[in-house]
């Protein structure tokens, strides 16, 4: 319209006839004038709005609605048939375009299992799991799944977990309603386990690794493959499980893959779709697990980054702490990527340095893992996160908890790694900070924000060195 007026009751009216509307009053604040009324056309409709008292009654605003354009309003019928069977002939060609883009990637996707060689599975007799956690008896479920006639012997410490397991077929510690299959066997045994075993999946908390290990050292075979599930970094050494298996078992050339990605155990107990990375430096035992591990529920894929795997799988854990810090603060979702963001570009940052590939770290192990441990209720650690910033100690959260979240542990191994390689972390290093009690969550935000705007949220990693950088967070902090 040519005018606009600001009434304090604003009607629209909308009619072909005329329309007699009369109320006190009204003052009208015009915002824009300037308006001659045209002379009517054929067809065109025109809106008059009038201010109308006792006395007189007035013509405030006038606008013409010109018609639809002669093409539209001229067009026959048989033009706008032509024009459907068009649109009509464009949707059919984008739907057969697409469908044959599908067909083509199920004919491959079929080609390339029908020759996959399922040898390894064939060949194994036995598997061996080491503990009773949620996450090893959800793999050993799987494993026994693949192949009815495999003995899958799980290794545990915890007499009712293995009693349970024999007797009710189920881990009545983290699975009471999940029945495992009949081919999946406990013991307290190390011997009896390892004997004759084809592979072994370990699944021990990191920090519990050395110990049960050198226990079991004089059972496992030189060339027994360990499957290592362990996501974490050895406290006082800062090894890895790569380094922690081969020393404690006191053999360099122990075959040893490792497994990870976004995977919860009760999805896995559910059979739900997931997806997971094999990592090994020998190409072809990485090529054996994916046989041995790969299902219709289950994807896996293979990688030579060990380095990029494990770190990922360790430094995601003290992330999702402070994911769930966040969320237990009540911060918004502004902060919660805003962190989440700063975190991975952490832990690329020390990955990198420690030899990982970028593409790992942007992959299943590194970002798929962070998000699902990140952003979701059923993650250990982020669960510990949640209640730190609602206002509990974390020893009254690790003692009503029945897992290993293994991000507490590793959180002040991440930060000495982080000097070692003289890499700045500030989100990371928050996280250590309020493990040790010497920094409450609100502050640590405080602080956070209150770094340089250059170099550290965001910034490019050489703007700022980092043992200026590391003095000013232990002085903030402090």
């Amino acid at each position: 319209m040519a005018s606009l007026f600001e009434p304090p009751l604003s009607t629209t009216f909308f009619s072909n006839k005329s329309i007699s509307f009369s109320q006190p009053p009204f003052q009208f604040n015009l915002l824009h004038a300037n308006f001659s009324p045209p002379s009517p056309k054929i067809g065109q409709t025109t809106l008059l709005l009038q201010h109308s008292t006792s006395n007189h009654s007035s013509t405030v605003c006038a606008a013409a609605i010109d018609p639809p354009p002669p093409s539209d309003r001229n067009r026959s019928p048989s033009q706008d048939a032509d024009e459907s069977l068009e649109v009509a002939s464009a949707t059919r060609d984008r739907r057969k375009i697409v469908r044959v883009a599908w067909e083509k990637l199920v004919r491959w996707s079929r080609s390339l299992r029908s020759k996959a060689n399922s040898d390894v599975l064939e060949r194994t007799n036995k598997v061996v799991v080491l503990g009773g956690g949620s996450f090893g008896t959800a793999m050993a479920s799987h494993v026994a799944g693949r192949k009815e006639q495999m003995e899958v012997n799980m290794l545990v410490r915890d007499p009712q977990i293995c009693q349970s397991i024999n007797e009710k077929h189920c881990n009545c510690k983290y699975f009471p309603e999940h029945k495992l299959p009949e081919n999946v066997i406990a013991t307290m045994d190390a011997k009896t386990a390892f004997t004759g075993a084809n592979f072994c999946l370990h699944a021990v908390p990191v920090q519990f690794s050395c110990s049960f290990l050198e226990g079991v050292a004089e059972y496992v075979e030189p060339g027994l493959p360990f499957i290592s599930l362990s996501k974490g970094l050895k406290l006082n050494t800062l090894r890895m499980m790569s380094q922690i298996i081969p020393q404690t078992l006191k053999n360099s050339r122990q075959p040893y893959v490792a497994l990870s990605g976004p995977s919860f155990a009760l999805e896995l107990m559910n059979k739900l779709p997931t997806a997971m990375v094999v990592a090994s430096k020998d190409k072809k035992l990485a090529k054996s697990v994916q046989q041995l591990l790969a299902s219709r529920n289950l994807r896996i894929s293979t990688t030579s980054d060990v380095t990029g795997v494990e770190i990922a799988g360790a430094l995601k854990n003290v992330l999702a702490i402070a994911a769930g810090i966040v969320e237990g603060l009540d911060l918004g979702n502004n902060s919660m990527a805003a962190l989440v963001a700063q975190g991975c570009s952490e832990i690329r940052w020390l990955s990198t340095k420690m030899g990982a590939k970028s593409t790992t770290i942007s992959g299943l192990s590194g970002t798929g893992d962070i998000m699902l441990t990140c952003f979701v209720s059923l993650s250990r650690n982020r669960t510990v996160g949640v209640r730190l910033g609602s206002g509990e100690t974390l020893d009254d959260i690790l003692c009503s908890m029945n897992q290993v979240a293994e991000g507490v542990s590793t959180a002040g191994a991440v930060i000495a790694l982080a000097q070692k390689y003289n890499v700045k972390m500030p989100v990371l290093t928050a996280v250590a900070r309020i493990i040790d009690n010497e920094l409450t969550p609100q502050k640590a935000v405080l602080e956070l924000m209150n770094l340089p705007q250059s170099g550290v949220w965001g910034g490019k990693d050489k703007d700022i060195p980092y043992p200026y950088l590391q003095s000013r967070i232990e002085r903030l902090l402090r």
